[in-house]
């Protein structure tokens, strides 16, 4: 069992179901010294708006020198796929903090949606290199067209005659009998 505080658990993100496309624009208080501050776009994956606020701020924090009670979000919203039915290849680059140190890293994975492709690569992260999500930090999200791609796993699928045999087929049926004298064709 790992012991976690109320603070950090409530920090720690988490890859709960199906992660969602957020865009967030935010920006630093305006005050007397900046009276229009510089916005700050943002494209975050995360389940919910509240995660995706929370990823938003600890990144801005990283990156602008911009704090929660320093700044304020201007506009969340989620971001919907333009084309659902489409196959795509997605190309993911990002970095990973593992027990050992942090590692860059580039995947690609083939799914009808972004958010699909990006909950499969969280779900591949922490199956293959024991990555939890909340060291996991999304750099870059593109769709990459068939001849971009460098992956075997996904290359294997641009063939235009590719064929998925279904070899061992069983019939089942309440009417048939469990027990006959002859085997099951299971070739059809």
């Amino acid at each position: 069992a790992c012991a976690i505080s109320n603070h950090e658990a409530s920090t720690v993100m988490r890859a709960l179901g199906q992660l969602k496309e957020f865009k967030i624009v935010g920006r630093r208080r305006p005050s007397e010294k900046d009276k229009t501050p510089a916005l700050v776009q943002m494209r975050i994956f995360a389940p919910n708006d509240v995660v995706a606020k929370s990823r938003f701020w600890y990144f801005v924090r990283k990156l602008k020198k911009i704090k929660k009670a320093a700044g304020e979000i201007v506009s969340c919203e989620q971001v919907f796929e333009r084309k659902p039915t489409k196959i795509k290849n997605v190309a993911v680059w990002l970095r990973y903090d593992s027990r050992s140190g942090t590692h860059n890293m580039y995947r690609e994975y083939r799914d009808v949606t972004i958010c699909g492709a990006i909950t499969q690569c969280y779900r591949d992260m922490a199956s293959r290199h024991r990555a939890r999500a909340h060291s996991i930090q999304i750099i870059k999200v593109q769709e990459i067209s068939a001849s971009q791609c460098r992956r075997p796993h996904t290359q294997q699928f641009h063939n235009s005659k590719i064929r998925f045999p279904l070899p061992h087929r069983v019939t089942k049926s309440h009417f048939k009998s469990k027990f006959v004298a002859k085997r099951p064709n299971t070739f059809f």
